[in-house]
């Protein structure tokens, strides 16, 4: 299976090179992927593509600091419970009495202790797991308490932009009905200048 999936990145490779325009140009702009190719030993770098990812997504989402929050959190959640799930299968596996014995139950007990459930279906025994469980609780708490505090700030955002919107109109209003005083008292003043014996603005001959 290693072997086979060295194949298919060389095989990937070759075809990129052939399909570009200017193929030392593209090589020369891909030389960690060449290495990649030449030593498969060091094909878990690819899993540094998951950072351009990010940055792409962030990008695309905009530059709102919840949202980056947001691919932060689901992102940092994605790899810890991967890198997690592989660090108790390795401490787990060799154990006489152990449970976690293949990587998805590794996954699903990465899970489950990172969401804080704990079911109890699957349990470290080793000294090496148990203390793999407890650094994926305390960040699972963490990511909880960012997750409720980005949720909050979203909910607090919303309110005020409904108070900003309730306010505006309120501003409006005033504005309009200030300007409604205003066009009176001008009218007020015309007809005292048309009616100068009338003190109070009012024709002649009425109280």
């Amino acid at each position: 299976m290693i072997w086979g999936s060295w194949g298919l990145f060389a095989v990937d490779f070759l075809i990129k090179l052939v399909l570009a325009e200017d193929r030392a140009r593209w090589f020369l702009g891909h030389l960690i992927d060449f290495f990649l190719v030449a030593l498969p030993f060091l094909q878990p770098l690819r899993l540094l593509r998951v950072f351009t990812l990010f940055a792409v997504m962030q990008r695309i989402f905009g530059k709102a600091l919840r949202g980056r929050i947001a691919i932060y959190v689901v992102g940092s959640s994605v790899l810890l419970v991967f890198l997690s799930a592989l660090a108790v299968l390795e401490a787990e596996r060799p154990a006489p009495h152990s449970k976690i014995t293949n990587f998805g139950d590794a996954i699903w007990w990465a899970c489950e202790t990172v969401t804080t459930v704990g079911f109890g279906d699957f349990v470290p025994v080793t000294v090496e797991g148990r203390v793999v469980a407890v650094g994926l609780m305390v960040c699972g708490l963490a990511l909880v308490g960012v997750i409720a505090a980005t949720l909050a700030s979203w909910l607090i955002a919303q309110v005020s932009i409904v108070e900003e919107v309730e306010a505006q109109e309120t501003r409006a209003e005033l504005t309009e009905l200030i300007e409604m005083v205003g066009a009176l008292r001008v009218e007020l003043a015309q007809l005292k200048i048309a009616n100068p014996s009338a003190p109070d603005g009012s024709p002649p001959g009425r109280s």
